[in-house]
């Protein structure tokens, strides 16, 4: 069965033609000659095909998935919802009644455009590196702005005396 993406079969890839049937078996003269010479050059041009159409067939498949592809980026200090996945605690800990989002949480450090570092609760036993599939921009339900503010922030403030 020829694959899709090569236009041909695995064996006449590796072997250069379809499989042999019984009148196709003989023994053949080890000696060097012109056909030999032509043999080689015409395997080597329909192997360069073939990474040819891999090549064009796996831009297609990443031209089709990229439609589908949003990119987000986000910014230290950002307050985001980040989705717990039952895959992140150990056996036993997790429970199915428990939060899947949690947040608003800041953004604590951009270990690059797919994987960010978030501030997560004391009570998180978990890694607080997400995955940005795992990371939703915070948007509060009124539409006012929300500011995180540390206690070293709000007691080096003039004015409170």
């Amino acid at each position: 069965m020829t694959n899709r993406t090569t236009g041909k079969t695995p064996f006449s890839i590796v072997y250069t033609k379809p499989p042999n049937t019984v009148l196709d078996l003989s023994i053949l003269p080890k000696c060097k000659s012109q056909s030999t010479a032509n043999f080689a050059e015409d395997y080597a041009d329909m192997l360069s095909e073939v990474r040819r159409q891999i090549i064009n067939s796996n831009l297609k498949y990443k031209e089709a998935a990229d439609k589908h592809k949003r990119q987000r980026l986000f910014n230290v200090g950002e307050l985001v919802m980040v989705r717990l996945r039952r895959e992140r605690f150990p056996p036993g800990t997790y429970s199915k009644l428990s939060r899947r989002k949690i947040g608003p949480i800041p953004i604590t450090a951009k270990i690059n455009d797919n994987a960010y570092s978030v501030a997560l609760p004391a009570g998180c036993n978990t890694s607080p590196t997400f995955n940005v599939a795992d990371i939703w921009p915070y948007s509060p339900p009124d539409g006012g702005v929300i500011n995180v503010s540390s206690s070293e922030s709000s007691s080096s403030e003039p004015g409170d005396d």
